[in-house]
């Protein structure tokens, strides 16, 4: 299935459901990682996850009627903050992820954002190819109290 076949989309209220079954199969691969499924993507409930898609403007991406790519983002001011990017594994490594980047930074810029940021694990290497392929550029490194880093990356959006 290349890249080119999937319909990529304005994420919905509707959409919670499958995309929170979609974040939970994803980042399994970041739990095994880190050694630890104590992770947001990984506890969040259906219901916070139904009030985060209120005015969100992250998209999904679809094969037909299956999600396998869902990634959400808002609006601080002009900056866009983008977060959960989730491809299913059986199809990662296919362009879904770069598209649904593309598709977000566009509904930024139409919102206003003149510059997009997003962050990831420092042990997160296929991430954080993903993101300079894409034009991000590490900004800074935040240390958590499990004593992983935090990638914090921008990218113009001008």
């Amino acid at each position: 299935m290349p890249a080119d076949d999937i319909d990529i989309r304005a994420i919905a209220e509707e959409d919670a459901g499958e995309t929170l079954t979609l974040q939970r199969a994803a980042f399994v691969q970041e739990a095994l990682i880190y050694d630890s499924v104590q992770m947001p993507p990984l506890t969040q409930s259906l219901e916070e996850l139904r009030a985060e898609l209120v005015e969100n403007l992250g998209c999904v991406a679809r094969d037909g009627g299956r999600m396998v790519g869902a990634v959400r983002a808002r609006a601080d001011g002009d900056l866009l903050l983008i977060g959960r990017l989730a491809i299913a594994p059986d199809v990662q490594g296919r362009g879904i992820g770069s598209r649904l980047l593309e598709a977000v930074e566009r509904r930024g810029r139409e919102a206003g954002c003149r510059e997009a940021e997003l962050f990831t694990g420092s042990l997160s290497e296929a991430n954080l190819r993903l993101y300079a392929r894409t034009g991000y550029r590490e900004t800074t490194r935040v240390e958590g109290d499990d004593g992983i880093e935090q990638v914090f990356l921008r990218k113009s959006l001008a």
